[in-house]
């Protein structure tokens, strides 16, 4: 096992592991415990008592963070010409069709959401080898697919994002910056967790929230009270 560096025993000596804090609690922490060079990501780890492989278990949606993620997230419009203006007024970082699905094709994958039309989606179908293992795939349940262009593209740059939870039973979501407010993280914390609440599948048995951890880049875990949200 890797020695821990000062800095690591720094951090871990603030965090009590026999306790579950409070999200307001944990927001504050978090900020503390941070001690790399750079502004970290803050993530959010929730498991959950379903099982994803059974179709009436999969927990999947979007929420939009109400103060953004803190990345600049680079959006890739799929559209027709008569879509690109409405998409470059939006803010999308590449817009275009048949050039960006060449690219695709040789390999270029160098954006974090997709955004197309319902027309385009016939054309992306042979890409999904390259596409779908990097969750690039556009679908309609996250409003990647549709017909308001403009729409879609200022929901992703504002701080929408989609989870899904993974084949473990737990969902990964990044939910801010240690360069954030406490106030900030907690705000978009407790509105990633409600949504969680709302998508409880009816056939999940028991407590639905089993544990959530908080933690930036390279931290110590924060263990959180889920009892509020069973």
């Amino acid at each position: 096992m890797a020695k821990l560096t000062k800095k690591q025993k720094e951090a871990q000596s603030k965090i009590d592991a026999d306790k579950l804090y409070s999200v307001t609690e944990a927001s504050v922490l978090v900020k503390e415990v941070s001690k790399v060079n750079f502004d970290a990501s803050v993530d959010l780890a929730v498991r959950l008592n379903v099982d994803p492989r059974k179709a009436n278990q999969m927990v999947r949606g979007v929420v939009t963070l109400p103060h953004g993620t803190g990345k600049d997230v680079k959006v890739l419009a799929l559209v027709t010409p008569d879509k690109e203006a409405e998409a470059k007024e939006a803010g999308a970082d590449y817009v275009g069709l048949d050039e960006y699905l060449a690219k695709i094709k040789a390999g270029w994958t160098d954006v974090d959401v997709i955004i197309t039309m319902p027309a385009v989606m016939g054309k992306l179908g042979p890409l999904g080898r390259v596409l779908g293992p990097r969750g690039l795939m556009p679908n309609p349940k996250t409003g990647t697919v549709t017909m308001d262009i403009a729409k879609a593209v200022s929901d992703v740059k504002a701080g929408k994002i989609d989870f899904k939870v993974d084949k473990t039973g737990i969902v990964h979501a990044s939910v801010g910056k240690a360069s954030f407010t406490a106030d900030k993280l907690e705000g978009n914390i407790k509105e990633l967790l409600g949504t969680l609440v709302k998508l409880k599948p009816q056939a999940a048995k028991g407590v639905y929230i089993k544990s959530i951890y908080l933690s930036s880049t390279m931290s110590p875990g924060i263990a959180l009270d889920s009892k509020s949200y069973v």
